[in-house]
């Protein structure tokens, strides 16, 4: 079944064009998503550490743990959404259902009453499990979207634009009004409340804008095979060899994501010797992702999703050579991060609609269109990933010697920030390019889309 034969090479058929306002729409789904999940990578590390006053290595261990369970939940969200049959399709009614418990949740989760040390990591524990739960419930379901809209290789880039500058839109908002706002809300764990039940009310208002102005377009070839045992999905998912290559490659990235989002606070405060620059140094990084996001689409169509990710990737790598300069000049720090951001455009433009690319790959492969349980296991390199990445910067804080809310660090802790900044992004960064050099689907993606419609016209 799998090969592909020239002869039978049929053109596919013309696509729906999707509209502005409805990739604004789903756009905004990840908007939703990162008021919350920004700040988890980038404050919640610091919330729990230097607000609550919870060790450090205790809240690694916390979160690895529980991006581990995330696995199972994962795969069950995934199975629940192939199953599922209502009048608004098999993705978007969960947007409707789950908009609610996602603010909720997210309030919960900064708000750590003093229960003693270890009443505070249970209840640290719980709430973290609860906020990823509910996101998992939401959140696949979201990225299972992005397949239904369309088939379309392009398109589907398209959408992932809009979804990514959205996410970038709401960790720009996280990261310049998040400290002001708890400020100006009296500070302390009363400012962090607050301040994220704001962010809570706005996330959940954005994902019932999502539900609102999208639609589900795509069935697949063979409509008995809409409804696939659990057993059986995962079964083929394991024949699929371009998901497997997908989930490594999200696993690499967003444990490199983990590791690095919630660096910029320790960075700013104890290498750079300036909380201000806090901001700035997000910035830095942010910004010329969002420019670039303008722009790409066309590099991307041109020379496909893998190699327009390979050239940012060694591009980015250059910025790192430019911090290791002197990692102590914010000068140097701002360009390389800026150089850093520009490199990571096409990665941010290309990755979710490559894992989709897998549906219909898988589809063609074994005959089964498990789009689900793809979105669950690729959500489970995601939040595996950042919670590796999360538990690695807390342990190897704690093994640098570094003291939550200590004015001055060891030189073996700042060395270790450093490291952190530094270092582990290159070395990331050289696994992505060796991980992508495996993945060939770009070049065959056109053929399979028509011998599926040849299928489904036979």
């Amino acid at each position: 079944m799998g090969a592909i034969r020239k002869e039978e090479v049929v053109d596919t058929p013309v696509e729906a064009k999707i509209g502005f306002v409805e990739k604004m729409g789903y756009g905004f789904g990840d908007l939703a998503s990162n008021l919350v999940f920004a700040a988890v990578s980038t404050f919640l590390v610091f919330y729990y550490t230097d607000v609550a006053g919870a060790s450090a290595a205790a809240v690694g261990t916390i979160i690895l743990l529980s991006r581990l369970l995330d696995g199972f939940t994962d795969i069950g969200m995934g199975a629940i959404v192939d199953k599922t049959n209502s009048k608004h399709g098999k993705a978007r009614p969960w947007l409707l259902w789950l908009a609610i418990p996602f603010t909720i949740s997210a309030i919960m989760m900064f708000t750590v009453p003093d229960l003693g040390s270890v009443g505070m990591l249970i209840y640290i524990a719980i709430t973290y499990n609860v906020v990823h739960i509910i996101y998992t419930g939401i959140n696949i379901p979201y990225g299972v979207l992005n397949a239904r809209m369309t088939q379309d290789s392009y398109q589907r880039a398209t959408l992932n634009i809009f979804r990514m500058f959205s996410a970038l839109i709401a960790t720009s908002i996280v990261i310049f009004f998040t400290i002001p706002l708890v400020e100006a809300f009296g500070g302390g764990k009363t400012g962090w409340t607050v301040t994220f039940t704001i962010f809570g009310i706005l996330a959940g208002i954005l994902f019932l804008i999502t539900f609102l102005t999208t639609k589900e377009r795509v069935t697949a070839v063979n409509a008995e095979q809409s409804n696939v045992p659990i057993k059986k999905g995962v079964k083929a998912l394991f024949k699929n060899k371009y998901w497997a290559l997908m989930v490594v490659f999200l696993l690499v990235s967003y444990t490199g994501m983990g590791l690095g989002g919630g660096l910029n606070v320790y960075y700013a405060q104890y290498i750079l010797e300036n909380t201000a620059l806090v901001g700035p140094l997000g910035l830095a990084g942010l910004f010329p992702l969002m420019i670039g996001l303008l722009f790409v689409a066309p590099i991307i169509k041109k020379f496909g999703k893998r190699n327009a990710i390979i050239f940012g990737l060694i591009f980015g790598l250059i910025g790192t050579a430019i911090i290791l300069v002197d990692p102590t000049n914010f000068t140097l720090v701002l360009v390389g991060s800026i150089v850093r951001g520009i490199g990571s455009v096409p990665m941010a433009a290309s990755i979710f609609a490559m894992l989709a690319d897998t549906i219909e790959y898988g589809e063609w492969k074994t005959g089964l269109r498990t789009e689900g349980l793809v979105y669950s296991a690729g959500s489970f390199g995601t939040k595996v990933g950042m919670g590796l990445g999360a538990a690695a910067m807390g342990w190897a804080l704690s093994l640098g010697g570094y003291v939550g809310g200590a004015a001055e660090q060891t030189d073996s802790a700042t060395s270790m920030i450093i490291f952190l900044f530094v270092w582990a992004p290159a070395i990331i960064s050289v696994l992505q390019i060796i991980i992508l050099n495996f993945y060939k689907l770009d070049k065959i993606y056109q053929q399979i889309l028509a011998d599926l419609q040849a299928r489904k016209d036979s």
